[in-house]
């Protein structure tokens, strides 16, 4: 069962040891009202990524969400998604989001298949690709 959100407040506060930004766990429970703060649109985003994989993706072939995050792009893609044999590779540098996307996907009742990779894009092989989301 995938975690409720929390209130973005990672930075309401001065922090005495500033360290480098990192999506980790604390981060990722904050992580949809950040990213609703802070990338305008993207609440309509998501669901057209879904309508151009619904329109793009080739039967028997691979869609590709690279910097998954918490798998909202991936799960916009696998509820448009009509084709047979289409399997979608999800893929995130992140632990924690990877573990919070996992949830996602499993809580989701779709049926297409996804592999979700903790990975860096740079060393993912992209091959029978029809769809390719950053």
């Amino acid at each position: 069962m995938p975690k409720p959100s929390q209130e973005d407040a990672i930075y309401a506060r001065q922090h005495p040891h500033l360290v480098d930004f990192e999506f980790n766990e604390s981060v990722v429970n904050v992580f949809p009202d950040m990213i609703r703060r802070s990338v305008p649109g993207y609440s309509t985003l998501v669901p057209l990524i879904g309508l151009l994989a619904e329109e793009f993706a080739q039967p028997h072939s691979r869609c590709y969400d690279l910097g998954c995050s918490l798998g909202a792009a991936t799960l916009a893609m696998r509820h448009r998604i009509q084709q047979a044999g289409v399997e979608i590779i999800a893929v995130d540098t992140s632990a924690a989001m990877i573990e919070r996307a996992h949830d996602n996907i499993d809580a989701d009742i779709d049926t297409t298949p996804v592999e979700l990779i903790c990975a860096d894009i740079h060393h993912i092989e992209i091959s029978n690709a029809s769809v390719v989301v950053l």
